[in-house]
C-alpha cells in the first residue's frame, strides 16, 4: 500500500515538473511572438504579463519535484556535522518547511478563491481574470506542502526522508 502511495505521489510530482517545463517552453514562444510582433508592428497586448504568469507557474509547479530531487538549498554541511543527530536536524528542517509551505499553500488557494469571487482582473492591457494565472501557482504551493508533509511523515516513520542526495551531499560523505 505504501509503495503504491509513494508511486502515485512521485508521479504527481513528476507530472507537475513536466507542466513546469511546458511553461518554460511557452515562455520562449511568448517572447518570440513578442519579438515578431514588434518587427511586424502588430500589437501583442499583455505579452509581458503572460510571460510573468508562465514564469510563476513554472517555478511553483517545479518546487515539489525539485525538493525530492535534492535540488533545493539544504544546509548539508550542518546536517553532516550533526553526525548521529542528523535525524533531529532533518526533522526540524522538515517541520519548518511543512509549516511554511502549508501557510503559503493556504493563502495561495485563498487568493485564488477571492480573485475568482470578486472577478478580479489584471492591471495590464490583457485584462486576464487574475485567478487563472494564480491557479497553477496555488497548485504548486499545495504540491510543495504535500511533498514536505510526505517527507516529514516518511522521516518520522522510517527515519529517512524521500529526498535524494544532491551532489554536494555525496561529496561530503
Amino acid at each position: 500500500m505504501t509503495s503504491t502511495i509513494r508511486r502515485v505521489l512521485d508521479a504527481i510530482y513528476d507530472s507537475a515538473a513536466v507542466l513546469a517545463a511546458i511553461c518554460l517552453v511557452l515562455i520562449l514562444i511568448v517572447i518570440v511572438l513578442q519579438m515578431a510582433s514588434r518587427w511586424t508592428g502588430i500589437s501583442f497586448p499583455g505579452s509581458t504579463a503572460y510571460a510573468g504568469y508562465l514564469m510563476a507557474a513554472s517555478s511553483f509547479l517545479a518546487f515539489a519535484h525539485a525538493l525530492n530531487r535534492g535540488a533545493h538549498i539544504r544546509v548539508s554541511l550542518l546536517l553532516t556535522a550533526l553526525g548521529g543527530q542528523r535525524f533531529w536536524g532533518e526533522l526540524w528542517g522538515l517541520l519548518i518547511g511543512t509549516a511554511a509551505s502549508t501557510y503559503l499553500a493556504w493563502y495561495a488557494v485563498k487568493a485564488v478563491y477571492w480573485s475568482y469571487a470578486f472577478n478580479d482582473i489584471s492591471q495590464g492591457q490583457d485584462a486576464t481574470p487574475i485567478w487563472i494565472p494564480q491557479l497553477p501557482a496555488a497548485a504548486g504551493a499545495v504540491l510543495l506542502a504535500v511533498c514536505f508533509a510526505d517527507n516529514l511523515l516518511t522521516l518520522v516513520l522510517t527515519r529517512r526522508d524521500n529526498i535524494r542526495s544532491s551532489a554536494i551531499d555525496q561529496t561530503a560523505e
